[in-house]
């Protein structure tokens, strides 16, 4: 029985005791939380129910435990019910309900659910300037963007991921006037770009159009377009791809700027100040009044964004997840008291902000790019330690706060490197079921004789790993199935221990039991939730190492 179906058996209980005894009906939370106590010996599951209920039911929190203790008990799935302290009820599941988990957790579906089916996620992140390669922070929401669309799919939303092609406004201009005086071999301008990238692009352009230098323009369309697709080939090759690459100059070629402030001017949202027009953003929450169109009748950045708000909107999105760097705060309240400016709900619109990422090696701070020059970029980071470790220590931590990468941690092949230690008891399970394979061991269907200490907290391990994808899903935590899996990577460990572990194969002449086969079927599905987790990760799953 997974924590999600004993919630939903406790809450289904309560529900019954609340009409049977005639007690307030409204008392019964939405939600029953289960949850694994710190302490083993108190039992496989925990719940606080009597205690969130009791007062609005008019009955003592422990009074009322105590009913509910008794009316589990009659479940077949439950072996044991204990009440503690002021009214926390104690669970022990029946060993037949335990092996429902391992059932569970050997099918493809597992840590899938439908509450999000319906709902249409545009899922908008990176969204890099094509001005350069993708730096660190870009290659973070590479990696948790990517998790966290995953994720989203995961528990049944319609996920579009996009990409906002910047390709208007002044940071094109100073690439465009940094790929010319590199064609000229002239210093990059003061507020240009400069790396070995800006000349290798400005050769490529001549390359291909002898006379550019004569035509800007050539060399922005060439330029522009060169870079963009080296940010997606450095993407793809870091297994991040997108389903819409949308052009922010669209959004002006096409008039949907102006009709946007069109809109916005037509509904009261807009005034004039200044020479220039302001967004009313302040009686939306916002800090500050934004300028939206110039003193010189140029479109502000912001507009753009309105006119992109509208046209997400507009292909029916229900939800506009947006993630971005941690220069771009105040984008949080700017973007809702847009869509609220325009009519819209602001609720349609969540903004991530994502925190800084550091590189370490030896110690000290890693802070020079061979290509870039400034900055490091995300295929620096690739080339140290692989796409898997980088993904991997890239999402497994919280993206509210900044991030210290140490390169040479991930570059050892030993347990303190998590994504290694992941890696290698997915790898391990695989090398058991080869050898099964050859001693002629199949799987077990008897999973009542899982009894030993170390199955049930690998078992209990499994059944929390919908629970884990929800959480993530709801909270856009991607980092959460990472730490699940490292939680696993330990019960397995543990559970194969060869001095105080399970042995799962025969040694030796020994006969096969049904208690191997049951073993080589929590292996299985061991093995099949690692590579349900990794995947959602992006992560390579491998069978040898």
């Amino acid at each position: 029985m997974t924590p999600e179906a004993l919630a939903d058996l406790v809450r289904t209980t309560v529900a019954q005791l609340l009409a049977d005894r005639r007690l307030d009906a409204s008392a019964l939370p939405e939600r029953v939380t289960v949850e694994r106590p710190r302490n083993p010996e108190h039992g496989d599951y925990a719940t606080n129910i009597a205690l969130q209920l009791a007062k609005k039911a008019g009955v003592q929190p422990r009074e009322f435990a105590t009913w509910l203790a008794e009316a589990l008990l009659a479940q077949p799935a439950i072996a044991k019910a204990d009440v503690a302290g002021p009214g926390f009820l104690n669970l022990t599941i029946a060993t037949e309900a335990q092996g429902a988990i391992v059932r569970a957790a050997l099918e493809s579906w597992y840590g899938t659910g439908t509450e999000l089916a319906g709902k249409r996620i545009n899922l908008e992140f990176v969204s890099a300037n094509p001005t350069g390669p993708i730096h660190l922070g870009g290659a973070r929401w590479a990696a948790v963007g990517s998790a966290l669309g995953e994720v989203l799919r995961a528990r049944g939303a319609e996920v579009v991921r996009e990409y906002y092609f910047n390709d208007a406004g002044a940071q094109i201009d100073r690439f465009v006037r940094s790929l010319i005086a590199a064609a000229k071999g002239e210093p990059a301008p003061e507020d240009g770009y400069a790396g070995t990238y800006v000349s290798d692009i400005a050769a490529e352009v001549l390359r291909r159009e002898p006379g550019a230098l004569s035509d800007p323009e050539t060399v922005r369309a060439v330029g522009v377009g060169l870079m963009f697709e080296e940010i997606k080939s450095s993407l793809h090759d870091f297994r991040t791809d997108f389903d819409v690459y949308f052009h922010e100059d669209s959004l002006h070629q096409s008039g949907r700027v102006d009709q946007a402030i069109a809109k916005l001017k037509a509904n009261g949202s807009l005034y004039e100040k200044d020479g220039a027009w302001w967004l009313r953003s302040t009686d939306f929450g916002d800090d500050k009044d934004r300028v939206v169109i110039k003193s010189d009748g140029d479109p502000a950045y912001i507009a753009g964004d309105i006119a992109y708000l509208v046209d997400k909107r507009g292909r029916g999105f229900d939800l506009c997840i947006y993630m971005l760097g941690a220069d771009h705060h105040g984008y949080i309240a700017r973007l809702k008291a847009a869509a609220a400016a325009l009519g819209d709900d602001p609720d349609s619109v969540e903004v991530l902000i994502g925190q800084m990422v550091n590189l370490v090696s030896d110690g000290q701070p890693v802070r020079m790019s061979k290509r870039a020059g400034t900055v490091i970029t995300m295929e620096d980071l690739v080339d140290a330690v692989g796409v898997d470790a980088a993904r991997y220590a890239m999402i497994r931590s919280s993206v509210d706060s900044s991030l210290d990468i140490d390169l040479d941690l991930l570059r050892r092949q030993k347990a303190e490197n998590p994504v290694y230690y992941v890696q290698y008891a997915h790898s391990r399970i695989a090398s058991v079921l080869r050898n099964a394979v050859e001693l002629g061991v199949t799987r077990g269907d008897d999973l009542s004789l899982l009894v030993h200490e170390r199955e049930g907290d690998l078992i209990r391990t499994l059944g929390e790993f919908p629970k884990v994808v929800a959480t993530a899903a709801e909270l856009r935590e991607p980092h959460r199935v990472a730490r699940y899996l490292e939680e696993l990577g330990g019960s397995f460990h543990r559970f194969y221990d060869r001095e105080r572990g399970c042995r799962v194969l025969p040694k030796g002449d020994e006969e096969v039991t049904p208690l191997h086969q049951a073993r080589l079927t929590l292996c299985a599905a061991t093995m099949n939730v690692f590579g349900a987790g990794l995947g959602l990760l992006g992560v390579t799953a491998p069978e040898r190492m």
